[in-house]
Parts: C-alpha cells; sequence; structure tokens
C-alpha cells in the first residue's frame, strides 16, 4: 500500500453544514484522497491522501472548485547575502519546493522575499530554516511573526462587520419609514409613486452588496449540485424583492416588500457576524496554549551565552534560564536545582522540584533557582507543540453523535424549498377566502409564507452543535491536563461504566519503597541505627527491595558503613560484616536456615505480609532485631481518585500480575470493587474483554453477555493491548512524552484524579451536544410548519433563523466556565 499523508487546510467562506458536505464530497473526488473530514467549528479539513496521485495544489485547487478559499499568510523576509540573479532563482526555487508554500518571489535589487503560504501546512521558521539551508540568512520584517490563519480570520470578520454596519444604515431607515406609513403615521405623501423608488434605492445595496456572498454561494452550491443556506436566503430574499419590482415600476397595484428583503439580509447577516466571533471562542484555549511558548532563549555556544529566537534552538544546546523565565524548549538538567510550575501543562498546582539530570518541558516556569539544561527536543517536537497537534485534530475530528446531525443536513435543504414550494401551492389554491378590503391578494399572502419557510429553515445550528461543543471540551481538557486524540474519545468516555485501572505505576508508584520498620522489644539497637546496618549491607546489592533500603536510608541522612564479606543467597538475603558486627538481612527461611531466635517478631511478620508488604528481617550478631517491611506504595491522590469515580457512579476493577492475596490488601486501601489478580501482561486484554462482557462487577445479564463500556487506565507501555482493547484507552503521561501511548485519552500530569476530570468533562460536553442538536431539531421542527401555516412574519422568521446558531454556539461557549 503507498504512503499516506495527511494535511490540515483552512477553509474560509463556509456558513453552514452543507458547505462541509460540499467540501468533503469535492475533495473525495480527487483520485488519491483517502479521507477528508471538514469541521464547520475549527473550520479546517483535514485530508489523507496519497502524495504520488495528488498533490497539495490539487487539494487547493479543489477546495476553491467547490466555491471556498484556502486562508493563506503572506511572509515578507529581507534576505542577506544574495550575490546575483542566478541566486535569487535558486532561492526561490528551494523555497517553493517547501511543501505548503504556494507562491515565491526573490527581488535581488530589493534583497526581499514575499512567500504565499498555508499557515496550517509550514510555518514562517520553517521558510527561514529553508532560507538558511540554501546558503542566506532571512530577517522578518515586522517583528514577531504572525498568526497567518488568525489574521485571516480576523480579516474575514472585519468584512462581516463591514457588511452588517452598510446594512444597517440602510436598513433601519427603510424598516421605520415602512412600518410607520403601514400605521399611517406619515399621511397620503408617503403612499406617493415616487416614495416607493426611494425604498427601492435603499433596499437595491443591501441585497446586492451587502447579500452579494449569498448569491455566489448560492451559485456555487448549485454548480456543484448541493444546496445550502446560501440557496434558501437568495430565494427567500430575491422573492420578496423580485415581488416588489412590477410594483415599483407601476405596473401592478398592491404592498411592495423590499423593507422585508433588506430586514431578512440584515439581521441573517446580524447573525453571522456574532456566530463568527462567538466560533473564534470556541479556539481560546488553542491560542492561550500557544500564547505560553517563550519567545527567545539564552543559549550558551562556543562558551559565548547568546540570546536567539526560540525557533533557532538545536538539540544539543545548552540553555541558560534564570529565576522567573519561562523555559524555552524541552531538555535535562545538567546545572543547578530549582522548583518549576508546571501547571499551565498539567493542571497541577504545586511546583516541581528540579535538579541535574531531571526532565524540563518547554513553557514551564522557571520559579527560584538558575537551571542550566541540555536541549533534547525543539520546535515540532517539544511537549507544548505535541499538545497543541494533538487538540487540533481531536477538534478537527468527528464525533459519532454528529452523524445523525450530517445525514438531515445532506436532504435538509432540498426538503425545505420542496415544503416552500408546497406552503406557496397549498396558500395560493386551498388557502382561506381572503377578506374584501384585504391588503394583499391570494399570490402575495402564498409568496409570504412561502419566503418565512425559505428564511426560516437553520442548517447552520445543526452544523454548528457537535462541532463546537467539541472544540471547547477539548481545549479546556488541555487546560485541565487532559489530552484526546478524538471527538469520538470525548463522546465515549462519558458512557463508560467501568474503569479498570493497571496496578503498577497508575494506582501505586511503581517503585519499593520502606513503610515500616519494627524494632522488637528485646532489641538494644534503635530504629534508625538498625536501618543504618541494614542499608550498609544492601550496598552491595542491586535487588529492588534491597535499593529501597538504601534509599530510606539515604533520604534520613545517615551515614553507610562499607560492609566486609558481602555474600547473598538467592530467594532469602543477604548477609556482610558491618562495623564489627555480623548482619543478615533475609526472609523467614534464610533466618531459621541459620537458626536465628524471631525474638517475638512473628506477629509482626504476618501483620505486614497481611498489609501486601514484604517483611525483610534484620538479624544483627545471630539474633533477629526487627523487621523492615517494603511495598510498593500507593500513589498520591489514588485512594481520592477511586471515591471520586465511586461517586460518579462507575465501579473501579485493578488489574495487577501481583498474587491474589497482595492484589486484594492493595484493593482494601483503595476501595476497589473487582480485583483482577495473577494477570501477565499479554492477558491484560482479554481481562478488559471479558469486563465489556460483564455488567455490575462480573454478573452475567438475563439473556447472555452484554457489552459494558469499559475505560483502561495504564502507563501506555506494556499496556498497549489492554489500552486498544477498551472502548475508551487513557494513558498516563508524565508531561514529556504527551504523545507516547495510542491510547485515545492521555493524562499529562500522572495523576490518577485526572480520570474523574476527564470523565466529568467528557460528560459535560455530551450534555452539551445533546442540547445542541435538540435545540437545532426542535427549532426546525417547530417553526418551520408555523411558517407553513403561516403563523411567522419572515422578518420574525429572518430574526429566528440568525439567532438560533448564536445559541448554539453560545450554549456550547458556557463550557470554558464549567467547573469541572
Amino acid at each position: 500500500m503507498a504512503d499516506t499523508k495527511q494535511l490540515t487546510l483552512p477553509i474560509t467562506g463556509m456558513t453552514c453544514a452543507n458547505c462541509v458536505a460540499t467540501v468533503e464530497r469535492g475533495l473525495k473526488k480527487l483520485p488519491g484522497v483517502e479521507a477528508a473530514a471538514v469541521n464547520l467549528s475549527s473550520e479546517r479539513a483535514t485530508v489523507t491522501f496519497d502524495p504520488a496521485a495528488v498533490g497539495l495544489a490539487d487539494l487547493v485547487a479543489r477546495v476553491q472548485k467547490s466555491g471556498y478559499g484556502v486562508a493563506t499568510g503572506e511572509a515578507d523576509l529581507v534576505i542577506k547575502r544574495l550575490s546575483d540573479d542566478n541566486d535569487a532563482r535558486r532561492l526561490e526555487k528551494a523555497l517553493l519546493k517547501l511543501e505548503g508554500v504556494l507562491e515565491a518571489q526573490v527581488s535581488l535589487t530589493a534583497e526581499r522575499a514575499r512567500v504565499r503560504y498555508i499557515p496550517t501546512v509550514v510555518s514562517q521558521a520553517e521558510i527561514r530554516a529553508a532560507v538558511s539551508r540554501s546558503g542566506f540568512e532571512a530577517l522578518e520584517l515586522g517583528g514577531a511573526a504572525e498568526d497567518a490563519e488568525q489574521k485571516a480570520r480576523q480579516s474575514e470578520i472585519a468584512q462581516q462587520r463591514h457588511l452588517l454596519i452598510t446594512g444597517l444604515l440602510f436598513t433601519i431607515p427603510l424598516f421605520l419609514f415602512s412600518m410607520g406609513r403601514d400605521f399611517g403615521l406619515f399621511g397620503m405623501w408617503a403612499h406617493a409613486d415616487w416614495v416607493h423608488w426611494l425604498m427601492l434605492a435603499f433596499a437595491t445595496p443591501v441585497q446586492f452588496y451587502v447579500g452579494w456572498q449569498y448569491y455566489v454561494g448560492a451559485f456555487k452550491a448549485l454548480r456543484n449540485r448541493s444546496a445550502n443556506m446560501d440557496v434558501l436566503i437568495a430565494m427567500g430574499s430575491s422573492a420578496a424583492y423580485l415581488y416588489s419590482l412590477p410594483i415599483v415600476f407601476g405596473w401592478l397595484e398592491g404592498h411592495v416588500y423590499l423593507e422585508t428583503a433588506a430586514v431578512i439580509i440584515t439581521l441573517i447577516r446580524l447573525g453571522k457576524f456574532l456566530e463568527a466571533r462567538a466560533k473564534g471562542r470556541t479556539s481560546e484555549a488553542i491560542k492561550k496554549l500557544m500564547g505560553l511558548r517563550a519567545k527567545t532563549a539564552r543559549v550558551i555556544r562556543d562558551g559565548v551565552e547568546t540570546e536567539v529566537p526560540v525557533d533557532e534552538v538545536r538539540v544539543g544546546d545548552l540553555v541558560l534560564v534564570r529565576p522567573g523565565e519561562k523555559i524555552p524548549v524541552d531538555g535535562v538538567v545538567v546545572e543547578g536545582r530549582s522548583s518549576v510550575d508546571e501547571a499551565m501543562l498539567t493542571g497541577e498546582s504545586l511546583p516541581v522540584e528540579k535538579g541535574p539530570g531531571d526532565a524540563v518541558i518547554g513553557a514551564t516556569l522557571n520559579k527560584l533557582g538558575l537551571l542550566k539544561f541540555e536541549a533534547t527536543k525543539v520546535g515540532k517536537e517539544t511537549a507544548l507543540a505535541q499538545i497543541i497537534r494533538l487538540v487540533e485534530e481531536a477538534q478537527g475530528s468527528k464525533a459519532p453523535i454528529q452523524k445523525l446531525a450530517d445525514q438531515v443536513s445532506a436532504v435538509f435543504v432540498p426538503a425545505v424549498i420542496l415544503i416552500a414550494l408546497v406552503t406557496f401551492a397549498g396558500w395560493y389554491f386551498f388557502g382561506p377566502p381572503l377578506p374584501v378590503n384585504a391588503d394583499v391578494n391570494a399570490f402575495t399572502r402564498a409568496l409570504i409564507n412561502m419566503v418565512a419557510v425559505l428564511v426560516i429553515a437553520c442548517p447552520c445550528a445543526m452544523g454548528l452543535a457537535t462541532p463546537t461543543a467539541v472544540m471547547v471540551g477539548t481545549g479546556k481538557g488541555a487546560e485541565l491536563g487532559v489530552l484526546f486524540r478524538s471527538s469520538e474519545a470525548l463522546e465515549r468516555l462519558g458512557r463508560v461504566a467501568v474503569v479498570a485501572l493497571d496496578k503498577t505505576g497508575t494506582i501505586t508508584k511503581g517503585q519499593p519503597a520502606v513503610t515500616d520498620i519494627v524494632v522488637s522489644r528485646q532489641s538494644l539497637v534503635a530504629s534508625d541505627e538498625l536501618l543504618r546496618l541494614a542499608a550498609s549491607v544492601e550496598k552491595g546489592s542491586e535487588h529492588p527491595l534491597g535499593e529501597a533500603i538504601w534509599a530510606e536510608a539515604t533520604a534520613r541522612g545517615l551515614t553507610l558503613s562499607e560492609p566486609a564479606g558481602f555474600r547473598a543467597e538467592a530467594g532469602a538475603g543477604v548477609e556482610a560484616e558491618v562495623d564489627g558486627h555480623h548482619v543478615a538481612v533475609g526472609n523467614l527461611r534464610l533466618m531459621a536456615g541459620r537458626g536465628y531466635p524471631l525474638n517475638g517478631l512473628e506477629a509482626e511478620v504476618e501483620r505486614l505480609q497481611a498489609e501486601a508488604k514484604t517483611a525483610m528481617l534484620v538479624a544483627v550478631d545471630g539474633a533477629v532485631r526487627g523487621v523492615i517491611a517494603v511495598a510498593d506504595t500507593l500513589k498520591d491522590g489514588s485512594v481520592e481518585a477511586v471515591d471520586e469515580l465511586h461517586r460518579m457512579g462507575l465501579k473501579v476493577a485493578m488489574m495487577t500480575g501481583d498474587n491474589r492475596k497482595t492484589a486484594e490488601a492493595i484493593a482494601r486501601q483503595v476501595g476497589i470493587d473487582i480485583v483482577l489478580a495473577e494477570v501477565l501482561p499479554e492477558g491484560k486484554a482479554s481481562e478488559v474483554k471479558r469486563l465489556q462482557a460483564t455488567v455490575d462487577g462480573g454478573r452475567r445479564t438475563v439473556n447472555g453477555p452484554r457489552s459494558t463500556v469499559v475505560a483502561m487506565v495504564g502507563d501506555g507501555v506494556n499496556d498497549a493491548p489492554a489500552l486498544a482493547q477498551a472502548d475508551v484507552g487513557i494513558a498516563i503521561g508524565t508531561g514529556t512524552d504527551v504523545a507516547m501511548a495510542a491510547a485515545p485519552v492521555t493524562l499529562i500530569s500522572g495523576d490518577l484524579r485526572g480520570v474523574a476530570r476527564a470523565v466529568r468533562l467528557s460528560r459535560r460536553t455530551l450534555r452539551t451536544i445533546k442540547q445542541n442538536l435538540f435545540w437545532a431539531f426542535f427549532y426546525n421542527v417547530l417553526l418551520i410548519p408555523a411558517a407553513a401555516l403561516g403563523l411567522l412574519n419572515p422578518m420574525l422568521a429572518a430574526a429566528a433563523m440568525a439567532f438560533s446558531s448564536v445559541f448554539v454556539v453560545s450554549n456550547s461557549l458556557r463550557l470554558r466556565r464549567a467547573k469541572i
């Protein structure tokens, strides 16, 4: 199979779900395109294609042929070291070879390069790097690199604002005059023929300047054999406008509806402007993440400290960070100690201590000391860049719940046009007889009701219902340290009934630590001295339990002695001479084999073993003096995390390779419902499968196994098959490797309490989507028949239509303020 590529294109000019379908359909027609997903809220198209069969230029051309645009940026660079025209041509060719560059012009005389590019495919930093690789130096005009896509969106909003203001300037006087005339406020002169011409002069700029976009959109949609919102608005407003022309020209008697046409277009323009502004706020989380990046870095090269743009930091550079400064890129500390605030990425409020050998993450804040670190990941490889990419991918994906809206949208506009025609025919041929002195005739009445049907119908609200909530939800997740790889994961997590937790590294720290030191009553050795003697023996051991004893003694600041005559007995323990004493550290078998009395410690050993701890007996000079218990300790927050999941009505299962006795002891400490013990790494996936086939913690349903939605939480290393088997896989991250697992959800901080946060966020987002869809469908199902029955004036219909999509976007934005 040929290698495929994936690109994201920023699309301009989309207004409703039908636009999405048109762009998707157009892209999928291209040979070599395997998949195309278009998101109305983020206004982006994600395309998977075979680069051997189709190129970026073909994709852009197809989008434009469908009647829409692709947002582009312009980089204006000053080029140094251009010596002749050949250099200029060579640089032009090098720039045009960059994927994402559409045009490149290099002027030798002006020493300038102007590059038009697609900002989601290539960045200005990459363009400058290509200039450097060609042997030249690029200086950007205008300081910091601009967000080209944001600039394109802002100019679109500015154009909407300009058209709205123009529409209001003409429509408000026209509407007020028309209403006043109908109520008899202006006397007989207001009914003179020249007044109709004045009204036409006010209505025409609104119809064909403010509303021109709807005619262009309708033409392009019909050319692509589809129908969208533009078709409905163009038909509805044109019907009212064109009907009025014969009356203005004096060919027919009757009432003009020029103000109706103008009000329809202006109100819908108002709705679109408010919607565009609100949609801009749905992506604020991404902008906030992008804003976290440091602009410059202080690097040491050839022994000299220099400040460079963060894009120019290279892997292997030594970077200096002073207190209060942002860490510019990912790396490993080589010198210095400090505490670092990682809250902006992990959601954890407490600063993290950093010293030599510790990893630091770009965009986090150095609080206290001076740090010198080696850059390990730069540019698109940093944790922050990966987080931004993951959030953007999730926001661009389609949730399963959106399929219904897409299916309805596909037939919505043709159905509305059919209903409008039926409405016209019904009122014209079968409508109740009009009073003798009525202001309208049967044709006018039928036309007005038809216009109301065309204008009230709103496919926009259906198209925006899901993607706006997904955008806000995934962005909110990133702020909380929860990364969703797809909107499907965001939706499915809210339906989870059982959460399965891997024990080691998830519930527990995965590192044995000393938990208890018990000294026998007959012993003359204090607990610290007992630990010091045992740790001195274990100094030469490589066993994890021995390392835990040595680490505890070091942490307490005890001075260890050099052991002499060190001997290890496999599966039993170790012994050595320490400071003239014979010290043995091991299990009951070692002590029994040596014939050492236990001095009444049997009960303590049994108690510690019942608590899932490993009891290490310490004998000094032929008698057992105490017990040191070692265990894999619980992570901070594990108990609270399980309690929180229980409060949310979820069952919690624990999966471990430990024996059942040890597993149940840990389960009791945490409050686990279902214990799955003695599970080998390769058997975890089948255990998840069993959970999916059972309900209520293992009871089969009456009619046999039924699928239960199961989330699996693991460290993403040896849990990969189980994470893939689960309905939702949640990987516990550790900040630097957020994209480490193929899990649909990643908790950046590694804190188990993030699982409850993720489930809560998913439930809130799912609730918002359902509210949005209910409103979108309820609105159309209720108001289209009302318009068809003649209960709605076209102007009221336009107002309702304009604000329906604003309501959906505003409802989604409430998620930003939700306490999760």
